[in-house]
């Protein structure tokens, strides 16, 4: 089969692999939808380490064309949402109580994707667990929003889950890239009062707004910091760092106050370093919570990420705002992610059989 992907580090292209086959727990499905992301390219740059000769791509709405012996719910034909993060549901790390299932065997391991094996930018790729790690498409959503519950919406709202916003609270939003974006559409969800998000494009603003933004702070206007504590006269109860790099943790400590919570779901690179400068946590005192975490994954997250669609409550779809037909558009769609001029959100590929 064909896919596309790292042919090493650096250099992307196409490439020929062998089509996987299903085992008894698994599906195997061709795309109908995909989107580039971040961690593609990042990959593809060796942000990963030396990868070579892997099909990339973690996004995607599919048809199934083959399931495993013991696959009950799914049959060949389904149209079914593919979240990022596929666990294998009998391993310790997801039977750990309290635990996130994106650690299935080890950090991250359930993100299966580019890491252990073949993504989604492929004529097939395969899915484990297929009962419990895929959802029908629903009747009543549209297969852009639903492609969005995959890693956009999980990852964001994560962002907003894992800094305990409670009702009324005042929330900052690091970055409104498509993740910073569902991260303040989240933080609405959950209750947030004032949603200061932080960010410069146009239409990245505007689409903060629609999900729930209520201030917009520029770095252009003057310290980020000063302006976040001006709005809010003074400090918050949670941060959600969604774009930035290691620096930004330092912004996030200035701005939340004691027993507050900082949230941390940008991918960093791996000769990032955090720097702390102990006062801003009280010399180590100061009952601030630091949270960084992977999206969970699994049929129960997806479908009830798709449940808010369903009921009017969210429309991540609207990020997609550069559209390609056509499984060889692929190459189109993975540069302009890598490059990623100014009005970009999300590309995205549907795919004709």
């Amino acid at each position: 089969m064909k896919g596309y992907g790292m042919i090493r580090v650096g250099e992307a292209g196409w490439l020929e692999h062998e089509k996987p086959v299903a085992g008894p727990l698994d599906a195997i499905l061709r795309p109908l939808m995909v989107a580039p992301c971040s961690s593609d390219t990042h990959m593809m740059h060796g942000g990963s380490g030396p990868v070579e000769d892997r099909i990339l791509g973690h996004e995607a709405v599919g048809e199934i064309v083959e399931v495993g012996n013991f696959v009950t719910k799914f049959k060949v034909g389904d149209v079914v949402v593919v979240p990022c993060t596929t666990p294998d549901w009998e391993a310790p790390g997801v039977q750990k109580k309290g635990g996130n299932n994106a650690h299935d065997y080890g950090t991250a391991t359930s993100f299966k994707f580019l890491t252990q094996k073949d993504g989604v930018f492929a004529e097939y790729f395969s899915v484990n667990n297929a009962d419990a790690n895929l959802v029908l498409l629903p009747e009543g959503v549209s297969m852009e929003d639903a492609l969005m519950t995959t890693d956009m919406m999980s990852t964001g709202m994560y962002g907003a889950e894992m800094a305990n916003i409670q009702l009324g609270d005042t929330v900052v939003v690091f970055g409104i890239g498509p993740v910073g974006l569902m991260a303040v559409a989240g933080a609405r969800a959950l209750g947030a009062g004032r949603i200061i998000a932080i960010g410069t494009r146009p239409n990245c603003v505007e689409l903060a707004k629609k999900y729930g933004a209520t201030d917009i702070v520029s770095y252009k206007d003057g310290d980020v910091v000063e302006q976040i504590l001006a709005i809010a006269g003074g400090q918050v109860e949670a941060a959600i760092i969604a774009g930035g790099n290691s620096s930004t943790m330092v912004q996030a400590l200035q701005v939340v106050k004691a027993n507050g919570t900082v949230s941390n779901v940008n991918y960093l690179d791996a000769t990032d370093v955090y720097t702390i400068p102990t006062p801003l946590v009280f010399l180590g005192m100061g009952d601030v919570t630091i949270r960084g975490g992977f999206c969970p994954g699994g049929a129960v997250r997806i479908q009830k990420l798709l449940n808010l669609i369903k009921a009017d409550r969210v429309h991540p779809g609207l990020m997609l705002n550069y559209k390609y037909e056509g499984f060889d558009k692929i190459p189109e769609a993975f540069d302009v992610m890598d490059k990623k001029p100014r009005d970009l959100i999300k590309p995205v590929v549907s795919i004709k059989w």
